[in-house]
């Protein structure tokens, strides 16, 4: 194994399978791994957005079982740890229907020594299983590529039962608790005189106090304790008043520990003061899984440095690379689904003004016409930064509503699009008591076009036939708007993570309430 590193085209999202995103990364080029893949169940399908891309590449997984899973994981994998650096660090996000399965995989790709540890997320509250313990956590899997991996010391915040425990005391300055100012063993000299009374050596100890007194005593005074001998030391900080006496007779003096300085516990391989996502959160997408950016920036503090690259092949919502960008890491991001490109692009937006590169997204006729109808329609809904319909029944093939003024639009993917269709949309138009209407398609035929110019002179309907080259040209108005919050984002549904989505469920919108 090479030690050498080389630089990767950072701050880009590519929108293809990952196993050939990967294939073209360069050797030893990403600091750090993160991905969260689709969980596996023999029934479940976790299709993030509903495109048919994702169905397309996931169905393959499960056909077959656990064991195709599992070599469909293996092979990314295998390019993951190449791309690794070899001071890198890999985290995989599963839960318990293969994270034995997918462990062994990882043992022996990036060999047993360098297993680090499992980390247990707390992902939910209470569930009532009437035969088995209630499922609440996910697990991440977390391996080195080597010995010499990055490993960065984070403290988590105290709980609330360890600071009553523990820090019982109160004075003007706050709830501290009481901390040795002596360690094991006798010594002669300084260390071991006695001071005010008080002898270390007659229970085997020596003044010995903890870093963060001399740093705390910087901080309050502006002063150092360097020059001065070990009971100078002590004298200066009882006259601040940052040592603690005990009332009994015969208790040892100690340091006030103030909360408000505690770097708190270091990080633990159970992690339960991160709630998952709410329904009223800001950074909510309505994607079943997403995870918390609380969560990920732990990670990514703990084993990257700031400007390492971060990488996430499966990126979904994004919220990886927003965690990464927040921190000042560089990133790179990989997703088969054209609409998680956008809904990423957008979220970006609220974390950087730099552009937010996206490649492999369908740019031309002949690339539209290859995709599937479901993700042809969010294309086109997605052109116009409309929302998707909640296709309820009756809606005579509504599919979406434009941008603010909620005007209807219907996608085609077909060529000679006729009347029959543009009579059925006026019916659809004048249902919902709308004047003006689109309808999508690569091309229209005379006689629609005839009904489109009747419908307008003889009816007030303005029915606009808009060709997918039309919505390809370049227009001086075709920025995104900045929107208000990102649940507001042209998203397809989120569906739940136990069903095989139906194609209603594809389509239907996901609108804030």
């Amino acid at each position: 194994m090479t030690s050498s590193s080389v630089d990767v085209d950072t701050g880009v999202l590519y929108r293809e399978d990952n196993i050939t995103a990967l294939s073209r990364m360069p050797t030893n080029s990403v600091d750090l791994v993160y991905l969260d893949p689709p969980f596996f169940s023999n029934r479940s399908y976790e299709v993030i957005w509903g495109d048919e891309a994702e169905v397309r590449s996931f169905e393959d997984r499960w056909e077959g079982g656990i064991q195709v899973y599992i070599e469909w994981m293996r092979s990314r994998v295998r390019q993951l740890h190449r791309v690794l650096k070899v001071s890198g660090s890999l985290y995989m996000h599963c839960d318990p229907h293969a994270s034995h399965y997918l462990k062994v995989m990882l043992d022996e790709v990036f060999m047993p020594t360098n297993f680090r540890s499992e980390v247990i997320w707390k992902r939910t509250g209470s569930h009532n299983s009437a035969r088995r313990w209630g499922p609440q956590h996910d697990a991440l899997l977390f391996y080195s590529k080597s010995e010499a991996f990055k490993w960065n010391k984070i403290f988590q915040a105290y709980d609330v039962s360890y600071v009553e425990e523990k820090f019982k005391f109160k004075d003007e300055r706050g709830r501290y608790q009481d901390v040795s100012l002596t360690g094991p063993g006798r010594r002669t000299g300084d260390s071991g005189a006695p001071w005010r009374g008080v002898d270390p050596t007659l229970i085997g100890r020596h003044w010995q106090p903890p870093a963060l007194m001399y740093d705390y005593f910087e901080r309050l005074t502006g002063r150092s304790l360097a020059a001065l001998s070990m009971i100078e030391r002590l004298e200066e900080v009882n006259r601040a008043g940052l040592i603690h006496w005990p009332t009994k007779k015969g208790g040892q003096p100690r340091f006030k520990q103030y909360l408000h300085i505690s770097p708190g516990v270091p990080l633990q391989d159970v992690v339960v003061d991160i709630r998952p996502i709410n329904s009223r959160a800001a950074e909510r997408l309505g994607y079943p899984t997403q995870k918390p950016e609380a969560l990920l920036k732990r990670i990514i503090e703990s084993s990257s440095d700031a400007g390492d690259v971060v990488l996430d092949p499966f990126c979904g919502c994004g919220t990886a690379v927003s965690a990464a960008q927040q921190l000042g890491r560089r990133w790179v991001g990989i997703d088969i689904s054209p609409t998680a490109m956008e809904i990423i692009r957008q979220r970006m937006r609220r974390v950087t003004d730099a552009p937010i590169r996206v490649l492999g997204m369908p740019d031309s006729e002949e690339s539209l016409r290859q995709l599937k109808p479901f993700e042809f329609q969010n294309w086109v809904i997605q052109k116009f930064v409309g929302t998707h319909s909640p296709r309820k029944s009756g809606d005579m093939g509504i599919d979406g509503y434009s941008f603010m003024v909620n005007n209807p639009i219907q996608v085609k993917r077909s060529d000679r699009v006729g009347r029959n269709v543009i009579d059925n949309f006026e019916t659809a138009m004048r249902r919902g008591r709308h004047d003006t209407g689109y309808i999508v398609a690569f091309s229209f035929t005379r006689n629609a076009r005839e009904e489109v110019a009747r419908a307008r002179w003889s009816d007030g309907l303005n029915v606009r036939l808009i060709t997918v080259k039309d919505l390809l040209k370049p227009r001086l108005d075709d920025k995104i708007p900045e929107l208000a919050s990102v649940t507001e984002l042209p998203l397809p549904p989120a569906r739940s993570a136990d069903a095989l989505p139906l194609p209603e469920e594809l389509i239907a919108s996901d609108t804030a309430s």
